[in-house]
């Protein structure tokens, strides 16, 4: 039965994930917005450090994503992702009668099935890291941003991200 819930969840990630990228990619989201572009990975030092001490932009600087935003998502859509579901695709004998080259191009399918655990890990890290960055940056202001995919730069009036006065 876990297996089967697995199988559930992987097609709706798949399906999600599909969507997310060819909408990134015919709305030019992805060039205008997510791809890291030279220019961002020159601050990319400052960024770490800002991060590390839990420093984030405010106002309408935080409206656009920042370079570790940037290399993030485009890591995890356009890189995690796809190698999540090549290296669960790669465990089934089925798949490797129709594409018998990806299994040793993965390195066999011990090392498939260890590269997906790996993966995991990592999709589990970046869920907890961008669910504290929310919650350290504003729920309110992020969860109606993530949703409706419009940014409210506080006011001056003293108004923080999270909707709170100051």
């Amino acid at each position: 039965m876990g297996r089967r819930w697995h199988f559930l969840f992987a097609w709706i990630l798949v399906l999600t994930g599909l969507s997310f990228a060819v909408y990134a990619l015919a709305s030019h989201h992805f060039t205008n917005d997510l791809l890291p572009r030279p220019r961002d990975l020159g601050g990319l030092g400052d960024s770490i450090r800002d991060h590390l001490r839990l420093r984030h932009p405010s106002g309408e600087s935080a409206a656009h994503y920042n370079v570790l935003q940037k290399i993030a998502y485009t890591g995890v859509v356009f890189g995690l992702g796809p190698l999540s579901v090549l290296t669960g695709l790669a465990m089934s004998p089925r798949f490797d009668a129709i594409v018998p080259f990806v299994v040793p191009l993965l390195g066999g399918r011990q090392s498939a099935r260890t590269l997906h655990f790996l993966a995991t890990f990592v999709f589990i890290g970046f869920t907890l890291a961008h669910i504290f960055m929310v919650a350290l940056t504003g729920v309110v202001n992020n969860v109606r941003s993530m949703l409706t995919g419009w940014y409210c730069a506080p006011s001056a009036a003293g108004v923080s991200d999270d909707g709170d006065r100051n």
